[in-house]
């Protein structure tokens, strides 16, 4: 094995701005930047340890296979910046940078915003968090869609046969998971859940002990629905089998409910 020639950049400060210059595969220790302005520069393969670059201007810069630890880069903006494969661990950077340079191809997208969704977490910045967890999520959904679907070259390179069958099994789990609870980050598509699983109870209700030419009974039926749902009221009709599977609903709800709770929370 050899080294891989990585130069050592050490308590040094940019004192201008700078323009077309190469730092690629460098290792920046306690490097200090205020208010510079950073145009087309190549940082690709760098490591950034406890720098110091606030309200600086990065303009088409290149931190592809970049590492980012304990730095502040709060003020700062990134525009067409490029960061496939960039890493963040506990980076105070505005969020902006999730609009304005993810990465194109959907899988690098997703790394990205899950790098920085992870980081956000670390310093307890919710909304940012959220902002992340949700260019993820669509990043995710797109990735698996287009593992089975798309007749572009990469794909189709590396999903064919049983794996293009695994790819649309995964989307498959994720469109379902989504309709359901929005995977855990939407109370309003698990809201929406609930109400139907009232409302097939309702319905169920209605078909076997009501009389289903009146309007009156699916009203008075969704009424009584969530006692059947939560186990307060066991009607006649309800054979043990249909009770184990609202016995399984009820469990399956609670858990998702818990789970967006303790999400939420969590990172906070």
């Amino acid at each position: 094995m050899v080294g891989n020639g990585r130069q050592e950049i050490k308590d040094q400060r940019f004192d201008q701005d700078v323009s077309d210059q190469k730092f690629n595969n460098k290792l920046f220790v306690r490097i200090v930047a205020k208010g510079k302005t950073f145009e087309n520069v190549d940082f690709m393969y760098s490591i950034f340890d406890a720098a110091y670059m606030r309200n600086c201007t990065f303009v088409e810069c290149s931190f592809v296979g970049c590492r980012f630890v304990n730095c502040n880069f709060v003020g700062s903006s990134f525009n067409g910046c490029k960061f496939d494969y960039a890493t963040f661990e506990k980076i105070q950077i505005d969020n902006d940078v999730l609009s304005l340079c993810c990465p194109g191809p959907e899988n690098l997208k997703l790394k990205f915003a899950r790098s920085l969704r992870i980081n956000y977490q670390q310093l307890g910045d919710a909304k940012s968090a959220n902002k992340a967890m949700n260019v993820e999520l669509a990043a995710t959904e797109e990735h698996h869609k287009k593992a089975w679907f798309s007749n572009e070259s990469y794909y189709r390179q590396k999903y064919s046969g049983l794996r293009r069958i695994k790819a649309f099994t995964d989307w498959l789990d994720f469109k379902l998971l989504d309709f359901v609870w929005g995977n855990g980050e939407n109370l309003f598509k698990f809201v929406r859940t609930v109400v139907l699983m009232l409302l097939i109870i309702s319905l169920v209700d209605v078909l076997q002990s009501r009389d289903a030419g009146l309007l009156s009974s699916y009203w008075e039926a969704f009424n009584i629905s969530p006692q059947i749902l939560f186990g307060i009221t066991k009607p006649l009709y309800l054979t043990e089998g249909w009770q184990v599977a609202i016995f399984f609903a009820r469990l399956v709800m609670f858990a998702f409910f818990i789970s967006i709770v303790i999400k939420r929370y969590n990172r906070r």
